[in-house]
């Protein structure tokens, strides 16, 4: 049974890279929150994605509290691309089968608007290549601007709030 898993985790690890590199086009037909979106495409029928490169504030889930602009984020890329086809130029794969990609739409990097108008963070961790320093600027330039999530002086990002979850904390709304 064990090899089986094994070989059944090398399958999918190896379909995930070859998906890396790809751009695919579908129409969105849900937003999850802030930087994970539902596509539905021609070729694989529904693809989750994970925006690359943007970590977003958590929205509120049946066992655990959303973060603050956790709800305005997912309203943000909702109506930035709801209903809308857009192109995702597919990075990788994460942990949880995700498809991870650069979503673009009517020639918009939308996950570097994201990140502009103070709705996610630039996501430091995972953030490599031609995206990093324009992400990175784009950051410093919405917290300059006390933009969206800035406006709180010292806002928990999500990949802490999430830690600190696990250890079994829990962190309500901080201002």
């Amino acid at each position: 049974m064990r090899v089986v898993a094994v070989a059944l985790g090398l399958i999918l690890l190896l379909a995930g890279d070859a998906c890396a590199g790809r751009i695919i086009v579908g129409m969105v037909r849900a937003v999850y929150d802030g930087d994970t979106v539902l596509l539905a495409t021609r070729e694989q029928s529904r693809l989750k994605v994970r925006l690359y490169g943007i970590d977003a504030p958590e929205t509120a889930k049946p066992d655990q509290p959303a973060q603050p602009f956790g709800a305005v984020a997912k309203r943000t890329l909702m109506y930035k691309i709801m209903g809308r086809q857009v192109s995702a130029e597919i990075v990788d794969t994460d942990q949880y089968n995700r498809a991870v990609a650069v979503i673009r739409y009517a020639g918009r990097d939308i996950n570097r608007e994201m990140v502009a108008e103070g709705m996610a963070w630039a996501y430091r961790q995972f953030l490599q290549g031609p995206y990093a320093s324009e992400y990175l600027s784009s950051e410093e330039s919405a917290r300059a601007r006390h933009k969206g999530l800035w406006r709180d002086p010292n806002p928990l990002p999500p990949w802490e709030f999430r830690q600190a979850l696990k250890g079994g904390r829990r962190h309500g709304a901080r201002h």
